[in-house]
């Protein structure tokens, strides 16, 4: 029978990176709880990462294609971190189907592998992993 300490330490050697994302969320929202505007959320999760030495950009223009072409249109996503992975911040009393849309048409309209989307509104943090790959076209 696997523990969650079992469990937690499968998924930080499949997924490091995720998991070290997951666990800066995790330290921001131990220390802010629930109930602030997502900005804060934003400043306190990019200090937690500075902290952590894990890379990232802030407020990044994606581009957007189609059927091969970049469009003349760009997506912001809140950080890029490691290079390749969105992570999409929220402070919503919970996650629906429109979050889970926004941050799955970033990852297939720029091509990118892998995703965060957390949300810090909820009494317990919220976040789902989300992949996409590149063999499927768009």
């Amino acid at each position: 029978m696997k523990t969650l300490v079992h469990e937690i330490e499968e998924f930080a050697k499949k997924d490091p990176r995720t998991y070290a994302l997951i666990g800066a969320a995790m330290e921001v929202h131990r220390q802010l709880g629930c109930g602030f505007l997502e900005g804060v959320y934003h400043e306190a999760y990019a200090l937690e990462l500075t902290l952590r030495d894990i890379p990232y950009r802030r407020e990044v223009d994606l581009p957007v294609f189609y059927k091969g072409r970049k469009l003349n249109i760009f997506y912001r996503a809140d950080f890029i971190c490691y290079d390749d992975i969105i992570v999409e911040l929220k402070a919503l009393a919970k996650l629906g189907k429109v979050e889970e849309a926004q941050i799955i048409n970033y990852l297939k309209a720029t091509c990118t592998e892998a995703g965060l989307l957390i949300n810090f509104g909820a009494t317990s943090l919220e976040y789902r992993r989300f992949a996409f790959s590149k063999s499927i076209k768009v």
